[in-house]
């Protein structure tokens, strides 16, 4: 007997908040410990290698879990995985102290998130699955139960922030036991069918319609999804060794003004099914990206002082910028792609987004931030550089929506019509 959709609803909202509780432990702190470790150039890399794990990960696991193994349990074993090596990362950090080795941090960091990607689609392919079986719309549904995932995520992000973990490894140790609790509840969810479709078949309705140039896009933006995630926290954070901003409550307390653009996001989740309804999708991710060049021209513009008010309208729009590409993406995708296929599907729009935009656009970030921060000796200097990668960032993205207004058009009348 099919439970009540109300106590469905719930579980899969618990879900989502303790999937993204994993990541808000470190995802927007990371650099700063980075940074406080002597490791501040090698940033980048650690962004990066959770890019370059989201290129095959996702769609690796999302293979696994439409043919093989129930989603519930291929996201159940991902978790323990990252568990195991989120937590031998952030005791050998502790160990170490104040000089951890590069290379073996490096990959217990790798093997962990790793594993970590492919569960965000897996969390998503869950509640899909869950809602369809229930007789639920997942359009109408699934913005609400996401959104608890943006709660789980701000909730870490200032235990984080208030616990003093933000310059430290117990943020990953955090994440690791996080993950463990995760995967154990995942075996918990309701079970997701297991179909034996060949692999052609995916790749035959991923080269149908306007798909190939929507993917494409994907990369475009994802180059700037993790830009923010990698650079904001050490941005912030090095206005406390300006004098004039010194004393700054927002400089001493980075992750608090950044749980704002969680706190946006949460909000602009619940606006998507209105957005996509009323403007169709090419304008809702049209908006995401003029969001995106607004997040960064912001950033550069702002301080902790007087003008901190364009940092706090940042974070505003971020809930626009990442929400109305990757919450209204995945869901186009799963209206796309029959029951048989979805699965997948999530893998590769993560591949897409996170993994090959994703890996590029940190690689690049680095570069530019290496060029015109880290090689200058003076704070003020510093300061200077990174104002000027904040407005780099805010090009690109100005470039990417031109191009996008141009060119994509949306093959699905109204944006979110299945194809059947």
């Amino acid at each position: 007997m099919m439970q009540p959709a109300r106590a469905l609803k719930a579980r899969l909202a618990l879900l989502s908040f303790m999937q993204f509780a994993v990541w808000g432990s470190y995802l927007s702190s990371l650099g700063n410990f980075l940074n406080a470790a002597g490791l501040g150039t090698h940033i980048g890399w650690f962004y990066a290698v959770q890019a370059v794990m989201a290129l095959f990960m996702p769609a690796l696991m999302g293979l696994l879990a439409d043919r093989r193994l129930a989603a519930q349990r291929v996201m159940a074993l991902c978790h323990a995985v990252c568990a195991v090596f989120m937590g031998l990362a952030g005791l050998y950090a502790l160990r170490a102290g104040s000089a951890p080795a590069f290379r073996l941090l490096f990959m217990l960091y790798a093997v962990a998130v790793a594993f970590f990607m492919p569960t965000v689609g897996l969390c998503n392919t869950i509640a899909f699955s869950a809602l369809r079986r229930a007789g639920l719309d997942t359009f109408a549904h699934f913005p609400a139960i996401r959104v608890f995932g943006t709660v789980g995520f701000i909730c870490a992000m200032l235990t984080v922030n208030f616990a003093g973990f933000q310059a430290d490894a117990r943020q990953l140790v955090l994440a690791s036991a996080l993950s463990a609790l995760t995967a154990l509840y995942a075996l918990t969810m309701p079970e997701c069918r297991v179909f034996r479709s060949p692999g052609l078949e995916l790749r035959l309705w991923l080269l149908r319609g306007g798909m190939p140039l929507f993917l494409g896009f994907c990369v475009l933006v994802g180059a700037g999804l993790q830009i923010s995630n990698s650079y904001a926290n050490p941005y912030i954070s090095s206005f406390s060794r300006i004098p004039q901003y010194a004393h700054t409550w927002v400089a001493a307390n980075a992750n608090v003004l950044i749980s704002l653009s969680q706190i946006s996001e949460a909000l602009c989740i619940l606006l998507i099914p209105a957005a996509v309804r009323r403007f169709g999708i090419k304008a809702t991710i049209l908006t995401a990206i003029a969001a995106w060049v607004l997040r960064f021209g912001l950033f550069a513009l702002g301080d902790t002082g007087p003008d901190v008010w364009m940092f706090v309208l940042s974070c505003v729009v971020y809930g626009v910028a990442f929400d109305f590409f990757n919450i209204a993406g995945s869901m186009y995708v799963d209206r796309l792609l029959p029951d048989r296929l979805r699965a997948r599907g999530q893998g590769v729009f993560m591949s897409f987004s996170a993994g090959i935009g994703g890996t590029a656009g940190i690689l690049c970030a680095q570069a530019v931030v290496n060029r015109l921060v880290f090689t200058q000796p003076a704070p003020e200097l510093r300061l200077e550089g990174w104002q000027m990668s904040w407005l780099v960032f805010a090009a690109y993205m100005l470039v990417v929506a031109v191009m996008f207004g141009l060119l994509f058009r949306d093959r699905t009348p109204r944006g979110l019509t299945p194809d059947r």
